[in-house]
C-alpha cells in the first residue's frame, strides 16, 4: 500500500487585531508542533494585503521554521512568480534548500490577491503567462544548465547561471491549481507537482474528478510525466473527540473568517454574509469541510480518494476557526488517530491482539503447564508453591470472616473494652 502523506498549507488566515509580531511567532511553534506530531509538509504563501494573510516572504518564514525543525518538508505555498525576476526566486530558493539542509520545496502561482497585483500594477490578464516563462526559465537554473540569456517584455537575463545549486538534486516543485485547468496545465508541462488549494470548496470539490486529466493530458503533449503521488489536496477540518465539541469549539471562528475575510475582505464571488453561525456551520459541513472526529475525516479523506482517482498528499487549510489550545489539538488527534487508521500502522498490532483473543485459551494453557511442570519437577519449588498457596488461602478466610460485603466488619471483630 502507497503511504498517504500529510502536512499544512499556512496561507496564513489570521483574524485582523492580533499582535503580528506574536502572529509570525505563532506560526513557528505551529511548524515545530506538527514537526514533533511527524507530519510529512508545511507550506506557506506570499501575499501583500487583505490584512488577514500577513507572510511577505514565505521563504524567509520557512527559513526561521527549518531553524525549529528537523524533519518536515518546508514549501513555498506559493511564491507569485509575476511578482519577481525569476533568477532572484531561483536565488533564494536555492538559499533556502541549503538553510533547511535539503528540506526546501518550491510551489508557484501567478498570485492569488487582485489587489497585490494592483498595487504592483500588474495587468491581471498576464500573471498565468507570466508564471509560466519563470518557471520555464527557472527549472533551466536549477538544473544547472550551461548560462544562457532570455530576454521578455519583464525582465531580461544576461549569460545566467546560478553560482549554487541546491543540496538536492531535483528539488520538489509544484504549481498552484485552482478550478481553472491552467495550474495543471503549467504542472504536466514541466512535470511537476500539484497544489489544488481550492479543494475545500464545493465547486473545488467537484472539479476534482476531472483536474488530473488536465495534467496529464499537458505532459503528454511536452514530452513529460506527472504522477499523482505529487498531488497535494487540500483539506479543511477541526477535529475533536465529539462531532458537537468540534463544531462548538469552531463556529465562531469560523463565522469570523467567513464574514470577516471572504465576504467583507474579499468579496468573494458567490460568498454571502450569514447571520446565523449555526446555520453557516451546517452550510461549511456539507460543502466540504470536515468537523467532527477522526472517525469522519478518515471517511472524508478515503471518499476523496476514491471519487479522484487517487492523490499523494493531504494538506489540513491552516485557520483560526477554534483557539490556540483546540487548534493544536485538532492537528495532535490527526497525528495519532487519522493517520495511522488511513496508512495502516496499526492493522497489525490488530491482528495480533486479535490472535491473542482467539487463541487465549491454549496459549494460556499452555504456559500455565509449562510453569507447573517445572515448578513440580524441582522438589524445592514445590513445596514453596505449597506454603504460598496456603498463605492465601488463609488471608482471604481472614478477609472473609472481617469483612462483610461493602467493608463492614463482623460483631466479632470489634474491639473490647
Amino acid at each position: 500500500m502507497t503511504r498517504l502523506q500529510f502536512g499544512t498549507f499556512l496561507a496564513p488566515h489570521h483574524p485582523v487585531g492580533e499582535n503580528p509580531t506574536l502572529q509570525f511567532q505563532s506560526d513557528l511553534d505551529f511548524a515545530a508542533h506538527l514537526d514533533r506530531l511527524g507530519f510529512d509538509e508545511f507550506w506557506c504563501g506570499e501575499h501583500h494585503s487583505s490584512g488577514w494573510e500577513m507572510i511577505a516572504s514565505p521563504e524567509m518564514f520557512l527559513a526561521a521554521a527549518g531553524q525549529r525543525t528537523h524533519n518536515i518538508r518546508l514549501g513555498t505555498g506559493v511564491v507569485s512568480l509575476p511578482y519577481h525576476h525569476p533568477f532572484n526566486v531561483a536565488q533564494r530558493i536555492v538559499q533556502l534548500d541549503h538553510m533547511t539542509k535539503g528540506r526546501a520545496m518550491f510551489g508557484t502561482g501567478p498570485g492569488a490577491l487582485p489587489s497585490d497585483a494592483w498595487t504592483l500594477g500588474i495587468d491581471p490578464l498576464v500573471q498565468r503567462d507570466r508564471q509560466d516563462e519563470a518557471m520555464g526559465v527557472i527549472t533551466r537554473l536549477l538544473r544547472g544548465e550551461d548560462r544562457f540569456s532570455h530576454e521578455s517584455d519583464w525582465f531580461t537575463l544576461r549569460d545566467a547561471q546560478l553560482q549554487l545549486l541546491p543540496v538536492q538534486e531535483n528539488i520538489p516543485m509544484a504549481t498552484a491549481s485552482t478550478l481553472s485547468p491552467s495550474g495543471m496545465q503549467l504542472a504536466g508541462k514541466y512535470g511537476c507537482g500539484v497544489l489544488s488549494i481550492a479543494s475545500n470548496s464545493t465547486a473545488g470539490l467537484a472539479a476534482l474528478p476531472t483536474q488530473w486529466s488536465f495534467a496529464e493530458e499537458s505532459a503528454a503533449k511536452h514530452g513529460q510525466t506527472v504522477d499523482r503521488r505529487h498531488w497535494r489536496v487540500l483539506l479543511s477540518f477541526h477535529i475533536a473527540e465529539t462531532r458537537d465539541e468540534a463544531r462548538r469549539q469552531s463556529v465562531d471562528g469560523l463565522q469570523r473568517w467567513h464574514n470577516e475575510y471572504n465576504v467583507w475582505t474579499l468579496g468573494r464571488p458567490g460568498a454571502q454574509h450569514v447571520d446565523d453561525k449555526w446555520e453557516l456551520m451546517d452550510m461549511m459541513s456539507s460543502g466540504g469541510a470536515v468537523i467532527g472526529t477522526p472517525d469522519d475525516l478518515v471517511a472524508a479523506i478515503r471518499n476523496l480518494q476514491e471519487i479522484t482517482g487517487g492523490f499523494g498528499v493531504v494538506l489540513g487549510f491552516a485557520h483560526d476557526w477554534a483557539n490556540r489550545e483546540n487548534t493544536l489539538r485538532s492537528w495532535d488527534m490527526v497525528a495519532r488517530y487519522v493517520i495511522p487508521e488511513i496508512n495502516g500502522s496499526t492493522t497489525r498490532m490488530r491482528d495480533s491482539q486479535k490472535f491473542l483473543n482467539d487463541n487465549q485459551a491454549a496459549l494460556m494453557a499452555g504456559a500455565g503447564a509449562a510453569v507447573m511442570q517445572k515448578i513440580l519437577g524441582d522438589e524445592r519449588a514445590s513445596q514453596e508453591l505449597g506454603v504460598m498457596m496456603q498463605q492465601m488461602q488463609d488471608k482471604a478466610d481472614d478477609r472473609s470472616s472481617t469483612f462483610r460485603p461493602g467493608g463492614g466488619v463482623r460483631e466479632d471483630q470489634l474491639p473490647t473494652t
